[in-house]
């Protein structure tokens, strides 16, 4: 598994204005909270998907990627490793743009599966950090 460079990432994050959180939660003391915020807060639209809540960042939650209205820009996945094949399978239902995994999470059989599809994959990295780097 090899991520994109960060040449490439910064282009992504350039062009991107949509972002889907999977697995965001509604605790601002969670990661997932903060890292999506701090995102927010540089100006992109976080769609929270998260089944168990009703709404983060003062904005209401979907259940799944399908529910989403109009086009995703990045699928952001705050899910175990484990639960990566079953979100990528459900990013290529929605024909987002790219699919990035936290830091943490790296599942191969999702990465081989969107890569032979032709979608960028970012795995194991940290959108806010690579957001503050590619600056």
């Amino acid at each position: 598994m090899q991520n994109p460079s960060l040449d490439e990432i910064r282009d992504f994050l350039k062009k991107s204005k949509r972002i889907a959180v999977v697995g965001l939660s509604n605790n601002p003391e969670r990661e997932s909270y903060q890292v999506s915020q701090a995102m927010q807060n540089a100006g992109y639209e976080i769609i929270p998907v998260n089944p168990m809540i009703d709404e983060a960042l003062g904005v209401k939650a979907v259940s799944s990627l399908k529910e989403i209205e109009g086009h995703v820009d990045i699928v952001n996945v705050f899910r175990r490793s484990e639960h990566l094949l079953d979100v990528a399978k459900e990013f290529l239902e929605i024909d987002a743009d790219v699919f990035w995994a936290q830091l943490g999470c790296v599942n191969e059989e999702a990465y081989q599966l969107l890569k032979e599809k032709g979608y960028p994959v970012i795995m194991d990295m940290c959108i806010k950090v690579a957001h503050a780097l590619t600056k």
